[in-house]
């Protein structure tokens, strides 16, 4: 298999603009036809459906997986969380890999520990030693419950999951070749989790080096339209009224890039989706396609009536016993 290199989401939008900007139909013709030669080389297969309906719906209909380990009923991204989204019903969990500075995988969604523990700074200026000093349930609204929860490093918390027979969702924050390097490792050292666990990311260059580093392993796009324009809130991410136009026009290049180019060069199973851009009609689309659509995060009782009865697909949620807020 040929390598690919970095900036697989600058080459689509690259190629939308010089698409666009081509009045010759004698152009046009022969820029899709190098689209479509890069995609015969450089793409990666899904693995078999099969495999993927497994990890995707582990009890053979849709699932309730909880998102950071279920952050509403316990400390996110924790094993504490683990043990609690088990006792509470889920298929699955979802949990966030980043480094510390001397390189150890650990389950954490921000790059600050700020949020969640009683430490402050950065997680990749802290050594592993002393990101184990801090309290992950700090924050939290039952600390007094879960006080001392540590963060845990990758391996402790796929030890936990197999343990409790929970599908996993690694959600890749960045790093592409640190993370694909560790979760290669990981799946050589727990074979099972071919068949229970897929790799996500927002970064199509984090599944793209996952599918380098393993073929065999199962992946996913994440996915919010106007991501870069905007906060997961919707607020705007820039005061510049320039800046925000240009973001946006990259938004609609990236939008169009997932659903037309990376899903299929990265060989996805799968595409997690928030949840206000979903419906039934853009669930056959993916389906057409091979690849499930996961919603997330469904908080509320309507929401998770609505995924269950008339979408029927997995959903990602951050309390399996209460309407909460979600997390973005």
């Amino acid at each position: 298999m040929l390598q690919v290199g970095d900036g697989l989401a600058g080459f689509s939008a690259f190629f939308v603009l010089v698409l666009l900007g081509t009045r010759s139909a004698l152009c046009s013709t022969a820029l899709t036809a190098s689209l479509y030669v890069f995609l015969l080389m450089f793409r990666y297969p899904q693995v078999p459906q099969s495999r993927a309906r497994h990890v995707l719906r582990p009890r053979g209909a849709a699932s309730v997986v909880a998102h950071r380990g279920g952050g509403h009923d316990a400390p996110e991204n924790t094993l504490a969380a683990i043990r609690e989204a088990s006792r509470n019903g889920a298929a699955g969990v979802e949990l966030d890999l980043e480094f510390t500075a001397d390189g150890i995988p650990v389950l954490m969604h921000d790059e600050t520990v700020d949020r969640t523990t009683n430490g402050s700074g950065r997680l990749g200026n802290m050594r592993f030693s002393d990101l184990r000093r801090l309290d992950a349930s700090a924050k939290h609204r039952l600390k007094e419950r879960f006080r001392g929860e540590r963060v845990p490093t990758l391996q402790e918390a796929v030890e936990e999951c197999v343990r409790h027979q929970l599908a996993i969702y690694f959600d890749v924050k960045g790093h592409p070749d640190e993370a694909a390097a560790a979760l290669k490792e990981l799946y050589r050292n727990h074979p099972v989790l071919y068949n229970t666990s897929i790799v996500c990311s927002f970064e199509p260059k984090v599944i793209y080096k996952m599918r380098q580093a393993d073929p065999e392993v199962a992946t996913a796009l994440t996915h919010r339209p106007w991501s870069l324009s905007r906060f997961g809130d919707g607020t705007p991410r820039f005061r510049s009224p320039w800046k925000h136009r240009w973001m946006q026009l990259l938004d609609v290049l990236l939008d169009w890039a997932h659903h037309h180019l990376l899903w299929n060069l990265c060989g996805v199973s799968a595409f997690l989706v928030q949840k206000s851009f979903i419906s039934p009609d853009y669930v056959q689309y993916w389906a057409e396609r091979g690849v499930e659509v996961v919603g997330w995060t469904v908080n509320t009782a309507v929401e998770k009536q609505y995924y269950q009865e008339l979408l029927k697909i997995t959903y990602l949620t951050d309390s399996l016993k209460e309407d909460c807020e979600p997390h973005y």
